[in-house]
């Protein structure tokens, strides 16, 4: 015969919940939890309603309470003042009190500012972290300075592998499009250059607004532009998913220095190569302009390269190859630091790298503006 199983013990019955209400005093008995919550909210309606004034609320028999249950006690004492509680255990009194500490009224809607209190409160706020982002920056510099300098003092010295690869990430990578843009906004310039000169019979001017345009400002400060849109944002990505993934802090535990090995290469790389883009820049843009006057108002190449000897002077170059390296370190060291600031999730990683891009051009912006300020109180016009 086959084998049969015995049958199975049926589960012991849950505890219930019971509620009485004698004298003013309210026993509760059972488990005190959120699975008879419906019924519970019920029988206390029913008990209640015709029982106005306070209550002894007596907790000794309940075997089991949990939050939702320490919340209807704790409503039941709010709702009738100068009810009293009994025979808590030591749990449900802890609960309660928690309870009791997170009732406490919330705006569901912001409060409505007037429209200036709010507006000045963002510019302040705007203004804040402006100049906490300055310091955090200057630190930084300092921190990359100081880094630089106990590499080279313990013997160390610096990495020119890794300085290598990034220079041929940040400036042979980017020669395509630093060369197409210049050669079109040299193109650009000459044409409307042309086109405002043409009224006074004074085309040959030309050559002058592109030269001395392009290499005194324009070669390096849109050459500085795209490659803090490209390089910042590199190096902002690069490091935060190095932090994300703890690589800085495994870096750290076997005693390497992560300035020292991300932030010094880049800098190194971009100081070393700005100025040959820029440069690089300059000619394309030169060559762009010279095309725009051959073809459109008859200008040949050589009457267009003896007449750029002629107007530019050595100073536009030197002056304007002399803004690079500065630039190329502030953008690298940018957007280092912003790689630095990485917290969190991968959204951080977005976040630091527009933040990255923007600081680096608007610093560039900033320090170009310095730069001509400087150099006209000099008389280098």
């Amino acid at each position: 015969m086959p084998d049969t199983a015995p049958p199975e013990a049926p589960a012991p019955d849950m505890p219930v919940l019971t509620i009485g209400l004698a004298d003013g005093v309210l026993a509760f008995r059972g488990r005190l939890t959120i699975a008879r919550l419906s019924e519970t909210e019920r029988q206390l309606h029913e008990l209640l309603a015709p029982v106005p004034g306070p209550l002894l609320i007596d907790l000794s028999g309940v075997t089991r309470i949990d939050t939702v249950g320490s919340w209807m006690v704790h409503r039941l004492l709010r709702e009738r003042p100068g009810s009293r509680l009994t025979g808590a255990s030591a749990d449900a009194e802890r609960l309660l009190a928690e309870v009791a500490a997170a009732d406490r009224p919330c705006d569901m809607r912001p409060v409505q500012q007037p429209f200036w209190a709010r507006e000045l409160g963002r510019l302040g706020l705007y203004v804040i972290t402006f100049w906490q982002s300055i310091l955090a920056l200057l630190d930084f510099i300092g921190l990359t300075i100081i880094s630089a300098v106990r590499a080279v003092a313990s013997g160390r010295g610096v990495r020119w592998q890794a300085v290598g690869a990034q220079m041929e990430q940040v400036g042979v990578n980017a020669l395509g499009i630093i060369g197409l843009m210049s050669f079109l906004i040299g193109i650009v310039l000459a044409q409307q250059g042309a086109v405002q000169l043409r009224a006074f019979g004074a085309e040959m001017f030309v050559i002058n607004l592109v030269g001395r345009a392009t290499f005194r400002e324009l070669g390096i400060l849109l050459t500085a532009i795209m490659v803090a849109g490209r390089s910042a944002s590199a190096f902002a990505a690069q490091i935060g998913s190095m932090k994300l993934a703890e690589e800085v802090d495994a870096m750290r535990t076997i005693g390497l220095d992560p300035i020292e090995v991300l932030v010094l290469p880049r800098t190194i790389a971009l100081i070393l190569m700005m100025p040959l883009l820029a440069f690089y820049a300059s000619l394309m843009a030169i060559l762009g302009g010279g095309l725009f006057t051959w073809v459109d108002l008859g200008i040949p190449p050589a009457t267009f390269v003896q007449r750029l000897r002629e107007v530019v002077p050595m100073s536009d170059f030197w002056i304007g190859m002399s803004k690079a390296p500065v630039f190329g370190a502030i953008i690298a060291i940018i957007g280092c630091h912003q790689g630095f600031q990485v917290t969190g999730n991968a959204e951080s990683v977005g976040q630091r790298t527009t933040q990255a891009v923007v600081e680096a051009i608007f610093m560039v912006i900033v320090l170009d503006a310095i730069f001509a300020v400087f150099f006209t109180a000099l008389g280098l016009d």
